[in-house]
Order: structure tokens, then C-alpha cells, then sequence
């Protein structure tokens, strides 16, 4: 019996202008599955921007860009501004 691949994404980081490309990725089930990743790496950065205060008045998007080997398959963004 031969076991079925999954496929590997790919989860990009955007801060701001700048991205950090994922080079190793992960191999997941589904394509649900790469969502739940994404949601819960965007609540990590959000949380760590907040905590380090490196978000400035005018407001800083942060995003996990998801791929697979054919492109890209989601974006999950979240955009926040700290009130002084």
C-alpha cells in the first residue's frame, strides 16, 4: 500500500514591507489545516508587536502569506493601531 504525500505550505511572514520567506514549510493534511496555521502564527506576531510596542500611530499590517508548490493559496492580514 502506498501512502498518500501531503502537501507542503508555506507560511510566509509580512511585516509591513517586510517578508520573511518560509524555506522549510510544513507538510499538513489540508488546506483547513494551513488556514489554522496561519490564523494561530498571525496571533502570535500580533501579540508580539503589541507586547514590543513596534507598531507606529499610523498603524502596521501584519499578514502570513500562505503557499504551496503551485503559489500562493491565502493571505491571513491583520492590521492594528496603538492609541497613545
Amino acid at each position: 500500500m502506498r501512502a498518500e504525500l501531503m502537501p507542503r505550505y508555506y507560511f510566509d511572514l509580512r511585516d509591513g514591507d517586510q517578508l520573511t520567506p518560509d524555506e522549510e514549510g510544513l507538510e499538513l493534511a489540508s488546506l483547513h489545516s494551513a488556514q489554522e496555521e496561519a490564523a494561530l502564527s498571525l496571533a502570535d506576531l500580533a501579540k508580539e508587536a503589541i507586547r514590543s510596542r513596534q507598531i507606529d500611530g499610523e498603524g502596521g499590517l501584519l499578514a502570513v502569506e500562505v503557499r504551496d508548490d503551485n503559489g500562493p493559496v491565502l493571505q491571513a492580514r491583520f492590521t492594528v493601531r496603538l492609541n497613545s
